[in-house]
């Protein structure tokens, strides 16, 4: 099973978005591993855009995500990277899908309410940012056999 790390961003957190995000989620077949609602510091939160340093928007983007809480979370399923991305929609909320979590509550650019990871690789590394493997669950749920063959 593929794991991929979900962030509801502190938008999503303030204007009371965390159920709705996570229904969305389930109802796709993706089983929550772990979840943990913290406030991330300034070295975290540099740790986590590093590809996006020395960009001119890379300020916000740290003080955006350090402003409040976020709901950090792993989610797993087969093809979880993909489906979480699909899930999200757009980043630019103002291209992403209706029915999508940004498509259907998310209006700019900076606050569209959720952050996935964008690859295996990327999932890995943010995974380790805000988990240590200990924190991770392992369980079956009685729908897992009608989620998948085999």
């Amino acid at each position: 099973m593929e794991q991929t790390f979900v962030m509801i961003k502190p938008d999503g957190v303030m204007r009371q978005l965390l159920s709705p995000v996570i229904r969305l989620l389930e109802t796709k077949g993706l089983k929550p591993v772990a979840m943990k609602l913290m406030q991330i510091d300034v070295q975290l939160a540099e740790e986590h855009y590093q590809e996006h340093q020395g960009k001119p928007f890379f300020p916000g983007l740290v003080a955006f995500i350090t402003s409040g809480p976020v709901l950090a979370m792993v989610w797993e399923g087969s093809g979880a990277v993909r489906a979480v991305r699909e899930l999200m929609g757009a980043t630019n909320p103002q291209e992403a899908l209706p029915g999508t979590i940004r498509g259907s509550f998310a209006l700019d650019i900076t606050r569209n309410v959720v952050h996935g990871s964008d690859s295996g690789e990327s999932a890995r590394r943010e995974i380790a940012l805000f988990f240590q493997p200990e924190e991770l669950m392992t369980y079956q749920r009685p729908a897992d056999s009608w989620l998948q063959e085999g």
